[in-house]
């Protein structure tokens, strides 16, 4: 099962929260927030460390058992009255059982001084799915991944380091299988020379078990009523972690000036990310505008393409489904604004359809639903022919009000009519020209152009398939209004938006251009049809040739993930790695052979809307650095080497 249970509250006769899964306290009955401060804010030296960063740094803090929030409050609020206005902070939580967003705010509310920060978290404290998501807070500045599930399956998952642990949760003896070994080892892992500890706990086997793996530990006065407690820093050299070369990060690049190919979802959510750590970014668009190509759609579905089971493109879409969705807050709502959160039904099309979608709906019980004929009928507002899977918090998004959002700052610099003509690595800049004669330079490049990417010598290994598809547009009628929500089959209907409903899309893989066809518009009423009998006679579509359409090219990849992170140079690595050919468990010493500072953000097919914010959270971690903010595995399915590895064991180079 993949459900995400909530915790189960108690609360006790002063309004404080009691886990009915642990019978524990979620804080001291004491005083919650003293003890926060005292035993992980005080014994991290947060004050001070805060104090002493560079302008420009990352602070790591990592936390077994987020609970109610209150410790990463705390630490936001030193953070926001410490440190430097340029350094940011990323804290990373695992939490088992997340409260409700109703349970959240009643235990915030005890904390009047935190009143500021917990409206904050309130606001952003939906969408959360199993497995890491991320949230952003105080304009990118303070940023939040939630490690949702059991802290023994994803602590080991985290790629990268942290600075300060908070080792919380409740009591060894309540829950005892969160305090074992292998949670000892996955804080080694992600610890270096100096990272702190402090935990409320002075349990004899939690001492020696971090001791065993590194951490030097002392006892030291425990807060209110407990005697004792530990505190200490990981002393040893971290063990090391058994990386593939090929999906190894490279030197990170100066922080500096960033150039990146492309104004559709995948350039502007890269942009956005490094302008939010303080780049500065030139973005190329060919078209006079942004969002031209496959983020040029008057309306984007926020919707799921899940497997009961959690394979990578599902953990995938999981994160960047609720990234998405809090990314959307910041967008106006309504019918005829940027979004509407107004669901989706995914309709049964066959009697394998009705399996599949039982399956999804026991596989994640708490994100979907299943509906028969009558009930979706009711919701959706026509009638329809068949039940399906209602996803209450999916939806349609306007991409280019999403696109012009992401680009929204001052750090980002849009050049139009840019059609790049040619690219060269000279010493440590690369060199872009146009067709027009302008020329760029900056020490990293992004290429987020899609399938174009696929046509530049950097970057011509990586398999991209453009698909071609035409979206009908069709004028709204008075019987058409009642459509309320949005239907999914072999295609999609949406409500109205500015007085047209918009029905597709057509997948064609052989094309010549991007003109309109009678053929395509065909085969979408087809689709109208198909979801819905009733719908398709209240539009009364015209004169195929009569229609009006947007047709636009996706991209995407051979295993329908896309290709996030740094580029290598494909012959290089094929001559580096040659025996991989005979062996595909051979192991390497020689680094990978990059393309300095040459990254890819491509390959998201008709999924972009979901996963193309995250995956530009994702490679500006990659290009600055940092702890990746999806786990080891996933990021290692995205990678661009992973076609270059393929094809030398499978001897197709």
């Amino acid at each position: 099962m993949n459900e995400l249970a909530n915790a189960t509250l108690h609360w006790d006769e002063h309004g404080l929260p009691h886990s009915a899964q642990f019978d524990d306290v979620y804080f001291s009955r004491a005083n919650g927030l003293q003890e926060t401060r005292y035993v992980f804010l005080q014994h991290n030296q947060l004050s001070e460390r805060f104090a002493a960063l560079e302008s420009g740094s990352v602070f790591r803090i990592g936390e077994t058992g987020f609970g109610t929030g209150l410790n990463f409050l705390c630490a936001w609020q030193l953070f926001a009255q410490q440190a430097p206005a340029e350094a940011r902070l990323h804290f990373y939580s695992v939490e088992k059982h997340p409260l409700s967003l109703s349970d959240l705010q009643r235990a915030l509310s005890l904390w009047p001084e935190l009143a500021e920060y917990a409206q904050a978290l309130a606001g952003q404290y939906q969408g959360l799915q199993r497995g890491f998501q991320t949230l952003h807070f105080a304009q990118g500045r303070v940023t939040l991944t939630l490690l949702l599930g059991d802290a023994l399956e994803l602590l080991p998952t985290l790629n990268g380091s942290v600075d300060a642990w908070f080792l919380d949760g409740f009591a060894p003896a309540k829950n005892p299988a969160m305090w074992q070994p292998e949670l000892f080892t996955a804080l080694a892992q992600a610890s270096h020379v100096g990272t702190t500890l402090a935990t409320f706990t002075c349990a004899g086997f939690v001492r020696r078990g971090l001791q065993a793996v590194g951490f030097a530990l002392e006892k030291v006065p425990g807060f209110g009523h407990k005697r004792e407690m530990l505190a200490g820093h990981f002393a040893a050299l971290p063990a090391a972690v058994k990386t593939a070369p090929w999906f190894a990060n490279p030197p990170t690049p100066a922080q500096g000036h960033a150039l990146v190919i492309g104004a559709g979802l995948s350039g502007c959510a890269t942009a956005h990310a490094l302008a939010r750590r303080g780049w500065q970014v030139t973005v190329l668009e060919r078209h006079a505008e942004i969002a031209q190509e496959a983020s040029g759609n008057r309306q984007g579905i926020t919707y799921l393409k899940l497997s009961p089971h959690l394979t990578p493109l599902t953990q995938l879409v999981l994160s960047g489904f609720g990234y998405t969705r809090r990314l959307l807050e910041h967008l106006p709502r309504g019918a005829d604004a940027a979004w509407d959160n107004c669901g989706v039904l995914m309709l049964e099309t066959s009697d394998d359809d009705a399996e599949r979608q039982q399956a999804l709906a026991q596989a994640f019980p708490d994100l979907l639903s299943q509906l028969d004929q009558a009930q979706a009928s009711e919701l959706a507002g026509v009638e329809l022919p068949s039940g399906g899977l209602w996803l209450a918090e999916g939806g349609w998004v306007n991409p280019r009000a999403l696109c012009e959002h992401l680009l929204d700052h001052r750090n980002i610099n849009v050049q139009f009519h840019a059609h790049v003509s040619d690219i060269q690595l000279a010493d440590t800049q690369w060199q872009v020209q146009t067709a027009d004669g302008r020329a760029f330079a900056a020490p990293v490049l992004v290429l987020a152009n899609a399938a174009e990417a696929g046509r530049l010598p950097v970057s011509a290994h990586m398999p991209h398939k453009a698909i071609r598809g035409q979206v009908t547009h069709l004028p709204a009628t008075p019987a058409s209004a009642a459509l309320r929500t949005v239907l999914c089959g072999s295609g999609y209907v949406a409500p109205a938006w500015q007085g047209m409903h918009n029905v597709g899309a057509s997948f064609v893989f052989s094309f010549d251009d991007l003109q309109p066809s009678a053929a395509e518009h065909a085969s979408n009423l087809d689709i109208l049809t198909s979801l819905s009998p009733a719908l398709h006679a209240a539009l009364a579509p015209a004169a195929l040739d009569d229609l009006a359409a947007r047709v636009g090219v996706r991209c995407t990849t051979p295993d329908y993930l896309p290709l996030v992170g740094p580029v290598s140079d494909a012959v290089a690595f094929c001559q580096h790695y040659a025996k991989l050919r005979e062996d595909a468990l051979a192991r390497f010493a020689q680094p990978c052979p990059w393309q300095p500072g040459l990254y890819i953000n491509t390959g998201h097919g008709s999924r972009g809307l979901i996963t193309a914010p995250l995956c530009g959270e994702l490679l500006a971690a990659h290009i600055c650095g940092e702890t990746l903010p999806v786990p080891t595995g996933l990021a290692q399915a995205c990678h661009p080497n992973r076609f270059l590895y393929r094809d030398l064991v499978k001897r197709r180079r």
